[in-house]
């Protein structure tokens, strides 16, 4: 969208109207010494055509996933974006809507949201979910967030398989001493069941558990920690990959009180990381607690079908002591990519998808295992799983020279992941290449 600024007149009509004479007014709550004092070396000035050039150089310079197979993933994923998605999401009525406050003259909006929300009921099992939160990090926060408020306890027990960008997000949630994170080390790969089990007592609010989880292995115990932590009087949170729940159990099934997720994988680009949108459900019980907003269905004077933003649990709504959340809005836009997507690839293309995911990445172990490489963790996977391998940096170098995007590092492992957009030549020339290279 091209950006049009406001000529010299229209700037110093709008300071006139604020009573300041000058743009510095508008500043002066900024500590001085946090003032640039020179000028930005910027370089002398360019005409568009000049700027155009010299963006488009600079942007030459960025590797993409449309010229290079990707296999990186870990928590960002290179899925297919139908071209439905982008036509619908750059309709005016859309790009340009902010906050549909006034129902009256947001229909279209608000069903959209309403439509999105039904969808990720339908995905996740549960009664309620919201209009999406900001990204899976902070869906995942909000959630421990709320089961603190709901059980009237502090303490939240977490295994470290989660990812560990949400779990940075969960402990800046807790630096208001309002919830006690406790962190379990995880057992090959895996939550360590056993020692989750052991630490619920009566202070427990929660517990967390990511499923397919950081290293995309599938956690094999959920059912042990459902019935413990319920049995205490806690609650189940689930954070999932939506493109799983074609072919895995939805979060419902397994007795999750709380599912939440990172919903970039429907509909929307990697985009050097955002914006994406977090979803956000939860059982019935915990319905007028959920943060952030709700659409809600209801009919008109006229008795038509209508659309009703409502049990918003903020303290823009309520009063700020009673608000569960200080969640302001949400990531609408990106919702409704999510809504196209699933619209687009109804229930049977969500499982195909899933289903080719996760064979692509069978496929990748046994020609990984051929050529030399083992698995650091003998669990089963959905489609992202980490290889040993000893400089996980000399080897992502290796591949970059040959036109291949690789996995994220760990500390002795690539972490690899294998969507529908990968085929199995794609798999075979990765694995040309890790051979050449196996470390």
């Amino acid at each position: 969208m091209a950006y049009t600024p406001n000529p010299s007149q229209i700037v110093q009509e709008m300071l006139e109207s604020m009573g300041m004479e000058g743009i510095d007014e508008l500043f002066t709550d900024i500590p001085g010494e946090l003032k640039l004092k020179s000028d930005l070396e910027l370089g002398e000035p360019l005409s568009e055509l000049e700027l155009r050039k010299k963006m488009s150089e600079l942007a030459a310079k960025n590797v993409t996933t449309g010229e290079y197979p990707c296999f990186l993933g870990a928590g960002a994923y290179d899925h297919y974006v139908p071209a439905v998605v982008e036509h619908v999401l750059s309709r005016s009525e859309f790009v340009t809507a902010y906050t549909p406050y006034q129902a009256e003259l947001s229909q279209g909006v608000l069903q959209s949201i309403f439509e999105y929300q039904t969808m990720i009921c339908s995905l996740t099992g549960m009664d309620v979910a919201n209009a999406s939160m900001f990204d899976g990090g902070s869906a995942l926060a909000e959630a421990c967030s709320l089961a603190v408020d709901a059980t009237r306890r502090k303490r939240i027990i977490v295994t470290d398989t989660v990812n560990p960008q949400y779990l940075k997000v969960i402990r800046t949630y807790a630096l208001g001493e309002k919830m006690e994170i406790v962190v379990v080390p995880g057992q090959d790969g895996i939550t360590d069941a056993d020692e989750v089990i052991r630490l619920i007592d009566r202070d427990t609010a929660a517990v967390v558990i990511q499923n397919p989880n950081f290293y995309g292995l599938l956690e094999t115990d959920i059912e042990r920690i459902e019935q413990a932590v319920h049995a205490s009087k806690g609650l189940l949170i689930m954070s999932v990959d939506p493109i799983s729940l074609g072919i895995l159990k939805p979060p419902a099934d397994l007795g999750a009180d709380i599912a939440v997720g990172e919903g970039q994988a429907l509909g929307n680009p990697l985009s050097f990381g955002g914006p994406y949108l977090g979803f956000f459900a939860v059982k019935k019980k915990l319905m007028r607690r959920v943060p952030g907003r709700l659409v809600g269905e209801t009919k008109d004077l006229d008795g038509k079908r209508a659309f009703v933003l409502t049990l918003q649990a903020r303290e823009q709504h309520i009063r700020r002591e009673k608000a569960s959340s200080n969640i302001c809005s949400n990531e609408a836009l990106c919702a409704l990519a999510a809504t196209v997507y699933l619209s687009v690839v109804g229930p049977k293309g969500l499982r195909a998808i899933a289903t080719r995911c996760h064979e692509l990445a069978c496929y990748a172990r046994e020609r990984l295992v051929d050529a030399g490489y083992s698995l650091k963790y003998q669990q089963p996977f959905f489609k992202e799983f980490p290889v040993k391998v000893n400089d996980p940096a000399v080897v992502n170098g290796a591949l970059l020279k040959q036109g291949i995007i690789g996995g994220f590092d760990l500390e002795d492992a690539l972490l690899l992941t294998f969507t529908e957009k990968r085929t199995k030549s794609d798999i075979d020339r990765l694995v040309d290449v890790l051979k050449g290279v196996l470390v």
